[in-house]
């Protein structure tokens, strides 16, 4: 049996293209995404989007350094929680979030999924444990070292045995970023976060202009085009045009 997937919208953020993609000119509307799986094994949300903190604060959330760099367009009942709670799950009953890395607008959401086990590529984790590395990287532990219990997996991690959803390790932006692959009834889906944030990242290979190691992100593009090449459909991690093609839940994907 498929997994079932759902998409949905925690906030918008808005930056400087030029910031998130080589030569880019202007502003980017960018979609703050979450996922859930819906699988006969369990539950799985891939990424929680935003703290609710950044709908009133978002300067004394993650800082004003981080702040300054976005406008934030995110209101109450577009957290995680509340999205959830808007298709009739319970948040508390949710079985894993898989991380696809740690910066806030991805696990800022953590908090509101208390039960649940993080699944964390272990070089991702240890990098956010390193408070020298997390400062530099953009990392805050406020969001993600909450006393959940965390899987750190090494490269692939078949996540509930049968192939049917895959993490996905696509490093470079950050040490041990991941996205996530989903074999869907309407054939493969690969989630790509911010490995990809956008169409034209996979198809010009203009990357952000700050990247954790530029050669591993364009090794990363590489794979997310070989796979799209084999029938893949490839989601973008912040593309505000193409996320307008995505079923938004209570839709399926696939």
């Amino acid at each position: 049996m498929n997994p079932k997937l759902y998409a949905m919208t925690c906030g918008w953020l808005t930056g400087e293209l030029g910031r998130l993609m080589e030569g880019g000119k202007g502003k980017a509307n960018l979609p703050i995404p979450a996922y859930l799986i819906e699988h006969p094994k369990g539950t799985a949300l891939f990424d929680t989007g935003m703290h609710p903190a950044c709908q009133h604060d978002p300067a004394g959330r993650v800082g004003p350094r981080i702040a300054g760099l976005f406008g934030f367009n995110y209101h109450a009942g577009e957290e995680i929680s509340a999205r959830l709670a808007a298709l009739g799950r319970d948040p508390c009953r949710i079985d894993l979030i898989i991380a696809s890395h740690l910066h806030f607008d991805h696990v800022g959401g953590n908090a509101l999924i208390p039960n649940a086990t993080v699944i964390v590529q272990r070089r991702e984790w240890e990098a956010g444990m390193d408070a020298d590395i997390a400062s530099q990287r953009g990392f805050d532990r406020q969001d993600y070292d909450l006393g959940h219990k965390v899987l750190q997996i090494d490269g692939e991690h078949d996540v509930f045995g049968d192939g049917s959803v895959i993490c996905l390790p696509t490093y470079g932006h950050t040490p041990g970023h991941q996205s996530l692959k989903l074999r869907l009834s309407a054939g493969e889906t690969v989630l790509a976060a911010d490995a990809c944030y956008f169409c034209r990242t996979l198809r010009e290979r203009r990357l952000p202009r700050y990247a954790y190691n530029r050669a591993a992100m364009h090794a990363s593009l590489d794979r997310l085009a070989r796979l799209e090449a084999r029938g893949a459909r490839i989601v973008f991690g912040h593309d505000g045009d193409f996320w307008k093609t995505v079923p938004q839940a209570p839709a399926a994907i696939g």
